[in-house]
């Protein structure tokens, strides 16, 4: 880019879905209850994690950074797809627009390669038990964490850096509910069609890439634990599907959006409202209603919390009677 070739347009307007104030209704609420509850029910997973002995394993350990993922997910789009339900004109600033694309990239290529590592520990654990706790060490759970911050950091990165400084000076109308690189480089005033190769390269390709990688994965444990004890397979299985599941919410949108060659607009809207809401409100139910563990450590939780309440209400019955002693 030559340093005359500016970018005349400083902001984009969110189509959303164009529709009546009753749909505008359902929507507000379909979006709201989703939200809190992806955010209750991951920082739930969370907390009972961390407050619980029982569970500090390289397992939760991973399960409690995928939550806290989730409400990142959860987080970067979906407030300001609420607030704008109510607003005329839906718009985002160009800098709200790079911002916006920029932590969805980052967060969604740390999650993708914690499910790779969260499968790699599943391997371990189901083939290798005797080396599972010297391989998934406390200190290789942390560099494997921190791998995939970076690698979701450098995936942003490069696509940032290929359409930062694209020259906007048209149409700024985005046919979605929020920014997301397909969608915004197809407004740039130049020839994008190599951009959109690239994007489709590193996003498209790797994410489903990535999705038959760990289907294979999956694959491989089943077949290994059946060679080994026809009686664990049914156990693999169960302990295996909530992470299948997951998988299949978290790529399928992906490699639908960036691969798929064909422009569905209703579907493609369809889809950011499942990656941006549904898929991160989803998980804590899948790992927690499928988990024995999980719901143990939950009520474990949960009488901990009354306990303290009534504690606290004891001492301020005690307190104030000691202040009316004194008062009398």
């Amino acid at each position: 880019m030559d340093a005359g070739n500016h970018s005349v347009v400083s902001e984009f307007f969110l189509m959303g879905f164009a529709s009546s104030w009753e749909i505008q209704i359902l929507l507000f609420l379909f979006f709201t209850i989703f939200y809190i509850a992806s955010m209750l029910g991951n920082l739930l997973i969370v907390l009972t994690i961390i407050s619980d002995h029982h569970l500090h394993s390289p397992l939760y350990f991973l399960l409690a950074n995928l939550s806290f993922i989730d409400t990142g997910v959860s987080s970067i789009a979906t407030p300001k797809m609420i607030y704008d339900l109510f607003r005329k004109h839906k718009v985002i600033s160009l800098k709200g627009c790079i911002t916006q694309m920029f932590f969805i990239h980052t967060v969604g290529g740390a999650e993708m390669v914690l499910l790779i590592v969260m499968a790699y520990d599943r391997y371990t654990a189901i083939c290798k038990p005797l080396h599972y706790l010297t391989t998934m060490s406390p200190r290789m759970c942390i560099c494997l964490l921190a791998v995939a911050w970076t690698i979701g950091l450098i995936h942003s990165v490069v696509q940032l850096a290929f359409v930062v400084n694209l020259p906007f000076c048209g149409a700024n109308e985005i046919d979605s509910f929020y920014c997301d690189f397909p969608r915004f480089i197809k407004l740039a005033c130049i020839d994008t069609y190599s951009l959109q190769f690239l994007i489709m390269a590193n996003s498209g390709f790797i994410s489903m890439g990535t999705f038959f990688i760990l289907i294979v994965s999956y694959i491989f444990i089943l077949v290994t634990v059946r060679k080994h004890s026809s009686g664990g397979l049914a156990k693999a299985l169960s302990t295996l599907s909530a992470h299948i599941t997951v998988v299949v919410f978290f790529f399928g949108p992906c490699i639908i959006v960036y691969v798929w060659p064909f422009s569905t607009l209703p579907l493609d809207k369809f889809l950011a409202i499942f990656d941006a809401i549904i898929t991160p409100s989803m998980n804590p139910v899948i790992y927690t209603f499928r988990n024995k563990e999980m719901k143990v450590a939950m009520r474990r939780l949960f009488v901990k919390a009354l306990s303290f309440r009534k504690s606290r209400v004891m001492q301020s019955k005690k307190f104030r009677l000691i202040l009316t002693i004194i008062g009398n």
